[in-house]
């Protein structure tokens, strides 16, 4: 049988002192091997010691195009990575922390999975969203913010959907051809558009969800508005009574309430996904 490197050096070391001179032999031909030969017992030991970068190049590996603020960055990460693993890659590429990022690829990127199991083949594109603590610092918003959480408050006192405004649009029934609707459960965004939906007007709507252009496409009969969802301040939903299998919601896309954009009868089971996609998990911390 053969022997490992190990026990060839155990073996060496080990011999008799009145078998010094082959023992003198045995190191100098050690000396040569690690000289010439890269599967010697030198470099077997030397790869043991990694930055860990090495350890990509042994494993089942897929070669991405990170996408973040217009700049563009080439990552190659085993396949077995986690979302969250993900993260802390593209953290050390752009300087952007995990809790900061919002990842997407056919919808938002869950961290609990594999890129194998989310299915992200080589060329991938990965859209990254978000700013870092201090861009964050440097935007002029809370007292908005606190304005808007006031003025929600003051809503929750009169649900929506009895308010004049919207009874007009939802007097008018669950459309036809609207999506079916899952009430409790949570599902990520489908690949096609979500559509069969009213706006304020009455008006047929769809949304489609261009995550590398980091753009929602609100779609009508007459034409199709292309919003950075960057732009969009806030998003706010509400269950249709007698209907809590589907909301109605509101895309903010001004400074203020009055520039919001309503949308219903939006299956209930997307309503998270919306949010989460358009808003960045990153403004709840």
């Amino acid at each position: 049988m053969g022997q490992s490197p190990d026990e060839v050096i155990m073996e060496t070391e080990t011999r008799p002192k009145e078998a010094e001179p082959l023992n003198e032999d045995a190191e100098k031909g050690k000396e040569e091997t690690t000289s010439h030969t890269d599967a010697g017992i030198a470099t077997t030991q030397d790869s043991s010691i990694s930055n860990g970068d090495d350890s990509d190049e042994k494993q089942e590996t897929v070669d991405l195009k990170i996408i973040w603020n217009k700049n563009k960055y080439d990552l190659k990460i085993p396949v077995d990575s986690t979302g969250a693993k993900l993260k802390e890659r593209i953290h050390s590429l752009t300087g952007l922390p995990p809790a900061m990022q919002k990842v997407m690829y056919k919808g938002l990127l869950p961290e609990d999975k594999t890129l194998r199991e989310i299915k992200i083949t080589n060329g991938a594109k990965i859209m990254v969203v978000g700013s870092t603590i201090n861009d964050v610092l440097a935007v002029n918003t809370p007292k908005e913010v606190i304005q808007q959480e006031v003025k929600a408050d003051e809503n929750k006192k009169e649900p929506l959907c009895r308010q004049k405004q919207h009874r007009k649009v939802l007097d008018k029934g669950k459309p036809d051809d609207v999506m079916p609707a899952i009430k409790g459960t949570k599902e990520r965004l489908p690949t096609v558009p979500l559509s069969g939906m009213y706006n304020k007007s009455g008006g047929k709507v769809r949304l489609t969800f261009k995550l590398e252009q980091d753009q929602l496409w609100i779609g009508t009969k007459e034409r199709t508005e292309k919003v950075p969802m960057g732009s969009i301040k806030n998003v706010v939903s509400e269950p249709i009574e007698g209907h809590e299998d589907y909301h109605m919601m509101a895309f903010q896309l001004g400074p203020t309430e009055a520039s919001q954009y309503w949308v219903y009868w939006v299956p209930a089971q997307f309503v998270d996904a919306i949010k989460d996609t358009v808003l960045g998990k990153w403004q709840y911390f």
